[in-house]
């Protein structure tokens, strides 16, 4: 989190920024937001963004409420490679509307998620809610996705990490209908847990039944720029018993700080901070696959994340990593690769901190090893 973050949140137009109702006294913070929707739809490769969501997870909700009332369908397909967090709110959602909520288990070699999948309700599939990279770290194959997705008359969903868009093809330039995501990672401290904000983007004609606010430029009588909230349909205060959302306010300083973060990184810095990610994660691996009964979960291509798999008990390893400084998981709980150790690297990670944790599970294992043949 660079320092020009907080020193412009900091700024009192900024930190108590609210709705802007009256944009003649609203302009700056309305062209804020207007930039930050512009920010968005270029990370994602979408026309549309809206000011914000709560979080990742009920951003990922969102979406397939949209794809559900565009489709005049009730079915979701989720990839197991779609967190277990998030996979719990669409759930959460869709029981007392309906839906049937199907999950597609990914290839246990691979790790990535087969477009092929259940018959069963085949014609009443709205969407199919993917990650990328999935929460084992693997890079999916978005446009085949895509491309069975629209094949059976659906939408294709794809909660994304933003941190990818300096690597990876975005994507909606990839065919996808509706990106999601969690914007923790774009300039936001870890305030243990919150808050933070969602996103969420789609193509033009979705716009009017995306969720909270979208604001918008124009020009005044005098021909002067201006900016104004433009799109607010799907909020309870106008549609009613009608609203398909509850969402009817945003993560402004949430957003606002993703916004000063990447424009602060700009498109090299966003290239340079996707490869120091991909640099160090595959660093990390090599030398991690290299202590003695170590492997990797599934084999595909990775970005920043990957799952390996430690002899013995695993959540007693993460244990013993995390007393002495290293902190690594979740234990992946299900799918084909449960069980697994989830380990991230970041920018921020150094080689001599790479080498510390792998010195530290070799010890672990070798300490594991000795209190069994005790």
């Amino acid at each position: 989190m660079p320092a020009v973050v907080g020193a412009l949140l900091s700024r009192g137009e900024l930190l108590t920024a609210y709705t802007p109702y009256q944009p003649e006294v609203s302009q700056g913070l309305l062209q804020a937001l207007f930039e930050y929707q512009t920010v968005i739809s270029e990370l994602t490769g979408l026309p549309v963004s809206n000011a914000s969501l709560y979080d990742g997870g009920s951003a990922v909700a969102e979406a397939v409420a949209m794809a559900c009332a565009a489709t005049r369908r009730q079915g979701v397909v989720l990839s197991l490679g779609l967190d277990a967090p998030s996979r719990s709110v669409v759930a959460t959602y869709s029981a007392p509307l309906g839906r049937r909520v199907d999950e597609r288990p990914y290839n246990p070699r691979s790790g990535r998620t087969p477009t092929e999948g259940p018959d069963r309700g085949a014609g009443d599939i709205a969407c199919v809610v993917l990650q990328q990279p999935n929460a084992l770290g693997v890079v999916e194959d978005v446009r085949a996705h895509a491309e069975a997705a629209h094949a059976a008359g659906a939408k294709l969903i794809v909660k994304w990490d933003p941190t990818a868009a300096g690597l990876l093809a975005t994507p909606g330039s990839q065919g996808a209908d509706l990106v999601v995501g969690e914007g923790q990672g774009l300039g936001q401290g870890l305030c243990y847990g919150g808050p933070t904000f969602g996103f969420l983007a789609c193509t033009d004609d979705q716009v009017r039944r995306i969720p909270g606010r979208i604001v918008g430029r124009t020009v005044d009588t005098a021909g002067r720029t201006g900016y104004v909230m433009t799109l607010r349909a799907r909020e309870q205060d106008i549609r009613r018993e009608k609203a398909t959302s509850n969402i009817c306010t945003n993560q402004t300083l949430n957003a606002l700080a993703a916004l000063i973060y990447v424009s602060w990184l700009g498109p090299q810095g966003l290239t340079e901070l996707a490869h120091a990610c991909l640099s160090r994660a595959t660093a990390a691996l090599q030398r991690l696959t290299a202590v003695d009964g170590v492997e990797r979960a599934v084999d595909g291509p990775v970005f920043k994340e990957f799952a390996i798999r430690v002899p013995g008990d695993p959540h007693a390893a993460v244990a013993a990593l995390h007393a002495e400084g290293y902190l690594v998981g979740p234990v992946l709980a299900d799918g084909p690769a449960a069980g697994a150790v989830l380990v991230a690297l970041t920018e921020r990670r150094t080689a001599a901190e790479v080498e510390g944790l792998a010195r530290a599970l070799e010890r672990h294992l070798a300490t594991a090893a000795d209190a069994e043949v005790a």
